[in-house]
């Protein structure tokens, strides 16, 4: 006699596997499964139930415990220690006072037990109950796949508001790296040159993190670059740094104030001719100027607030000079605060001794030798925060 059609619940068809070395149990408990319209497939022991399960798919597994070859415990072990496998929930066929067995069973995963001898009542309500939720399961799974696809299309889409190459300036050297924590960062890093042959320079880390910050993040970085080149041509040097960022705090505080977002913002403007750069720091970690001979770095203090907290904040413009092999390194904190497996920070000190040595010159050089220190530091350590590092060396 052909078994009847498999179960179709919201489209979806339950094929189930019964693994028991009694024959006569095997047989009852597949012809009452039959009887309620699965689609059963048998096994003698657990290497024949994982040898099923590695040809077949199943939306549930009942599985009895005292077996040859391989018993329920070891397959189960097995099933639930695959990443394949691991999401099919698994019935335990036990004794009625095995109280133990069944707790063990539930720590190791089983998702229910079915006492012996079967009930025709008790085995449809578990049945139905672990279907339930392996459809529950199944659903989250096709939702945070769809998710993942999101938010990859939104990390492919911030990736193109980062710049696809640095701008190659004669006697000048620029390297930057960018690791964000998520799919999707708050940090940016941007390097372009404006109509008037300068260079502007921008190291930034809006507030927060995940999905908001990064829409933020293009708001801010695309402001920043549409603003800068509109103010390039006046004859106010200042307007072009402390002008532009005044400009982007007023629009974000006005326009999006109850969304509270606000960013950290290093955006200097350098003339490449005389090494002469004109920057504004809005709030954020004072980026580092190192000297050929020069006994000590130079910081570069904030010089304002950051950006859009509220309307009327006023950012000062400052100077700074890059000589002939000098360097100019700028970072988000996500650098000295990256946590080894104790949950102590790099720390400030350890980014600056990296800066000290016979190769700290070269720009390129410089950020990969941050970049391996950090990932030493971190090793398989959870990442908090986005790491970016802009280098530009003179000469």
């Amino acid at each position: 006699m052909e078994a009847p059609a498999a179960v179709s619940i919201n489209g979806a068809q339950h094929r189930l596997l019964v693994v028991d070395d009694n024959e006569m149990n095997r047989d009852m408990l597949s012809r009452r499964l039959q009887r309620q319209g699965f689609h059963v497939d048998v096994a003698e022991n657990g290497q024949q139930a994982l040898d099923c399960v590695a040809a077949q798919a199943f939306d549930l597994i009942l599985l009895d415990i005292m077996m040859p070859v391989m018993n329920g415990y070891d397959c189960l072990e097995r099933l639930k220690a695959d990443p394949t496998h691991c999401h099919i929930p698994v019935i335990m066929i036990t004794a009625v006072d095995d109280s133990e067995s069944i707790a063990r069973c539930i720590e190791m995963g089983a998702e229910d037990h079915l006492p012996k001898p079967f009930n025709p009542a008790i085995l449809r309500a578990r049945v139905d109950s672990a279907l339930a939720k392996k459809r529950l399961r199944d659903r989250e799974q096709v939702y945070a796949r769809s998710l993942e696809r999101e938010l990859a299309i939104g990390r492919d889409i911030q990736a193109s508001f980062l710049p696809d190459k640095l701008p190659v300036i004669a006697g000048w050297e620029l390297a930057a790296r960018f690791q964000p924590a998520r799919q999707v960062a708050g940090d940016f890093y941007d390097a372009f040159e404006l109509p008037d042959g300068r260079v502007g320079l921008v190291v930034a880390d809006v507030c927060d993190k995940g999905v908001g910050a990064a829409l933020f993040m293009a708001l801010f970085r695309s402001l920043l670059r549409v603003l800068a080149r509109q103010n390039a041509g006046d004859p106010d040097a200042d307007k072009v740094v402390a002008g532009t960022l005044a400009s982007i705090n007023d629009y974000i505080a006005h326009t999006h104030s109850r969304a509270n977002m606000f960013a950290t913002v290093f955006f200097g403007v350098l003339t490449p001719a005389t090494g002469a750069l004109r920057y504004v720091n809005a709030g954020h970690d004072p980026p580092v100027i190192l000297e050929p001979g020069a006994a000590a770095m130079r910081r570069l203090a904030p010089s304002g607030p950051a950006v859009g907290l509220q309307a009327g904040l006023e950012f000062r413009a400052e100077s700074a000079m890059l000589a002939p092999g000098a360097m100019l390194l700028a970072f988000t904190d996500g650098v000295t605060d990256a946590c080894d497996g104790e949950r102590q920070m790099f720390g400030e000190p350890r980014l600056l001794a990296l800066l000290e040595g016979p190769s700290s010159g070269a720009a390129a050089a410089t950020l990969d030798r941050i970049e391996s220190a950090l990932a030493a530091w971190v090793a398989d350590g959870p990442r908090f925060d986005d790491i970016t590092l802009l280098a530009v060396r003179h000469g």
